[in-house]
């Protein structure tokens, strides 16, 4: 069977390149006479697999070394707890921004270890928008302010970052990281789960500041301390070597394809593409405000909702899958990260106007 144009927010389709390359070394890593699965995460040849990986995503991301680089495991929603246990224990209070579903699992979980503020919100219109910065409520008491820079549910995205001052901003990018240039210098903690723009799920990237290591509350877990790992290279424990590994081919795969700046013109091309077909036929809809709709996840919704199932079983025959939208939104997605390729979105708007065409 062909490979199918797979829309899914997570785990996410692969680069082409990055499958075809690791097939070919399932068996035998460089001579080494095994699999990257079955290699010690402490002998020689994992040990240079890590530290590339690693040198490739400072490259690709220009991050200063002021900065560490962790590998770790429990998803990006571990992250939701490692943040408070390290970060709020220096003031007992940290602001949050309310913009999304992955935002309101992230507030639930800070407030098990102290005072969340609700710095911001776009509840109240059914979070379609990210507040405008000169509305924020920043409290002088935040020992970090958290942000989820890219709502994967809602296909809401930050332009810009608000005006924190000398508080830490701590951004969860699961859903963006690596789709174009950042400044990480701007971010105190950026954390990302890699089964959407990284590689294989497994596998949590945390890129935090020097600073902001050491100040974990005495009650966390080991394991749950950035110390901990930072002072292990991520080794503390046996990491998820080989989404790290997989991840590493698609670190080399970004930076054959021309970096993050390259990647930014193809990416912001797509969903322009697709945010045009879908605005310029009727019979498609998008909630989101128009300068917040994200690059990565394009929620569309059909006239008609008892089309829904015709629309999603028309898109399987054409080789277009994964495009039903999450459970609590309703409608459909197309998640279109780095290794969806431009055909991949042609096809889907052809299809589109198509099935429109025929039923509107």
């Amino acid at each position: 069977m062909a490979r199918v144009f797979n829309f899914s927010a997570g785990p996410a389709m692969l680069p082409t390149e990055v499958m075809e390359q690791a097939q070919q070394e399932m068996l035998d890593w460089r001579g080494s006479g095994m699999s990257v699965m079955e290699m010690s995460h402490r002998g020689k040849e994992f040990m240079e697999i890590a530290a590339t990986a690693e040198q490739d995503l400072r490259d690709l991301l220009n991050i200063p070394e002021s900065y560490k680089v962790l590998f770790l495991q429990g998803g990006a929603s571990s992250q939701f707890a490692m943040v408070p246990l390290n970060l709020m224990g220096k003031t007992g209070h940290a602001d949050y921004a309310n913009t999304g579903s992955w935002s309101k699992k992230a507030i639930a979980e800070g407030k098990r270890y102290g005072e969340v503020h609700i710095c911001a919100s776009s509840e109240a219109d059914g979070f379609n928008s990210v507040p405008d910065f000169s509305s924020w409520n920043l409290s002088d008491q935040a020992a970090y302010v958290h942000i989820t820079p890219n709502e994967t549910i809602g296909g809401v995205e930050y332009q810009g970052l608000p005006d924190t001052g000398d508080i830490p901003i701590v951004a969860d990018m699961s859903s963006t990281i690596l789709s174009r240039p950042i400044d990480v210098s701007q971010y105190g903690i950026i954390y990302a789960g890699a089964q959407k723009n990284i590689g294989p799920a497994g596998l949590t990237i945390v890129i935090i500041r020097d600073d902001l290591i050491g100040s974990a509350i005495a009650e966390c877990p080991a394991m749950f301390n950035y110390t901990t790992h930072a002072d292990a290279d991520s080794m503390a424990n046996t990491p998820p070597t080989y989404s790290w590994y997989l991840a590493g081919l698609v670190f080399k795969w970004l930076k054959d394809k021309g970096g993050l700046a390259a990647m930014a013109e193809i990416n912001q091309r797509k969903a322009e593409k697709l945010y045009t077909a879908i605005e310029t036929n009727e019979f498609y809809s998008n909630p989101v405000k128009v300068e917040n709709r994200s690059w990565m996840n394009v929620p569309f919704i059909l006239k008609d909702s008892e089309l829904d199932t015709e629309f999603l079983t028309g898109a399987k025959e054409a080789n277009l899958v994964t495009l039903k939208g999450h459970r609590s939104v309703g409608g459909m997605r197309a998640s279109i990260y780095n290794a969806m390729p431009e055909q991949g979105v042609d096809a889907l708007i052809d299809y589109m106007n198509a099935f429109s065409a025929k039923h509107g």
